[in-house]
């Protein structure tokens, strides 16, 4: 197989994926199987979407709810990131806010919510939509504690190689609607929250900062991490990292209705369709992502070489989310930077592809997905008079692998479960 017609595969797989993934289908399959749950409703239903897949789980719910429930008045708000609502939905109010810093739209968004959901009765439901990019969407800082305190740890622990647990884990400590406040906000009504996770390992409390999930961080884990990254905060963050969030919490129900353990399964299905021999090495990857493009660079030569752990043609599948330590200046996002790493550690060799794909469309702050990388990419870079290097010591991946031509691109998806990382052998 020559790496043109591996490119062409690559790209038909994360298509195909891509479309298995939306949210639309997940939450229309789940409501109508477990429509009883509100057809027998005493009280009101309120529908409150936040994350980068909240316009299309909204939509989606508001079409299977008024169709199946049409004498209940469903009232519902959507708060997602910029660009990605697409357009009105009957009775919802949407917003778009900042990621993955949170800005004033994410506090007037926030504050909506909490008054559309403020002295519910015992009878009354929310039914609460959470995909990634929630922590970011959904927060109204503990009294004290500024939007501006908010922002600046935040881009700390993004610049630090924090990993998105532990980013949370602080998050969580110094909100009001994280870490199952937003539930103690609700209660005593209802909350059914159907979770898009993009947290490895599906942790529930971390998914969003787990807003409406009983926290199993505590606030000196908070402070340790802190800690652990060289972070400085004032003395007033201490105060309000130390007031602990809830442990118990009587009135959720949480189903998890997509994750990127569901984006490997189908990748694999996809690419032994194919022809492909399918690997799926793990749907938890987290560490720095130069090193795990050093790291898949180094199996693509061993299957190349010797036809372990797979034969060729091979397709190993991985899901997770890596970090990056920036240290530069240059843009770029964890999938470009994972892709230019293995490129150049494969440099000059044929017939090795890979796709690092962010699923939600958008990989850092730019407007790719990720990168589509062989044995060329390094060398067209340098045939332009650069250094590839250069930019991935800069953490530039994204011109690098626009002077490549080799970027993905898709727009936003409307989902997001973490990242999808496909490595043909042919």
């Amino acid at each position: 197989m020559e790496n043109k017609n591996l490119r062409e595969d690559i790209k038909t797989i994360i298509e195909k994926v891509k479309q298995k993934i939306l949210p639309d289908n997940t939450v229309k399959i789940w409501l109508k199987k477990n429509i009883s749950k509100f057809q027998d409703l005493k009280g009101n239903l309120y529908v409150v979407a936040i994350g980068k897949a909240a316009w299309r789980m909204a939509k989606a719910a508001n079409d299977v709810l008024r169709h199946m429930i049409s004498d209940r008045v469903i009232h519902g708000v959507v708060v997602t990131k910029y660009n990605h609502s697409e357009g009105n939905i009957e009775n919802f109010e949407i917003y778009e806010a900042g990621h993955p810093v949170p800005d004033e739209n994410t506090l007037m968004a926030t504050k909506r919510v909490l008054e559309l959901t403020n002295n519910l009765k015992e009878n009354d439901v929310v039914l609460f939509l959470i995909s990634g990019g929630g922590s970011a969407l959904f927060e109204m800082p503990v009294d004290g504690v500024s939007l501006e305190d908010i922002q600046k740890l935040t881009e700390a622990l993004l610049k630090s190689g924090a990993n998105i647990v532990e980013i949370n884990n602080v998050r969580k400590h110094l909100s009001k609607v994280k870490g199952g406040r937003f539930a103690q906000h609700v209660y005593p009504a209802k909350i059914v929250s159907l979770v898009l996770s993009d947290v490895l390992g599906d942790r529930l409390d971390s998914i969003a900062s787990g807003p409406a999930y009983p926290d199993g961080t505590t606030s000196q884990q908070a402070i340790d991490v802190l800690r652990k990254y060289n972070i400085t905060v004032s003395e007033k963050i201490l105060n309000a990292l130390a007031q602990e969030t809830p442990k118990e919490l009587s009135n959720v129900e949480t189903f998890i209705i997509g994750s990127v353990k569901v984006a490997c399964e189908n990748a694999e299905k996809f690419a032994s369709q194919l022809g492909y021999n399918t690997f799926v090495l793990t749907t938890t990857l987290d560490c720095e992502a130069k090193e795990a493009g050093k790291f898949l660079a180094s199996i693509a030569k061993e299957i190349k070489n010797s036809d372990r752990p797979v034969k060729k043609p091979a397709a190993i599948i991985l899901g997770g989310e890596t970090v990056v330590k920036v240290k530069g200046s240059g843009r770029g996002g964890r999938n470009q930077e994972l892709a230019l790493s293995f490129a150049l550690a494969i440099e000059g060799l044929e017939n090795i592809v890979l796709c690092s794909f962010g699923t939600d469309g958008t990989d850092g702050p730019t407007d790719a997905a990720g990168g589509i990388v062989d044995g060329q990419t390094a060398h067209k870079i340098r045939k332009a008079g650069l250094s590839p290097e250069s930019f991935l010591e800069n953490n530039d991946s994204y011109n690098a692998l626009k002077i490549a031509g080799d970027l993905l691109i898709t727009g936003p998806t409307g989902t997001n479960v973490n990242d999808l990382i496909v490595l043909l052998v042919g």
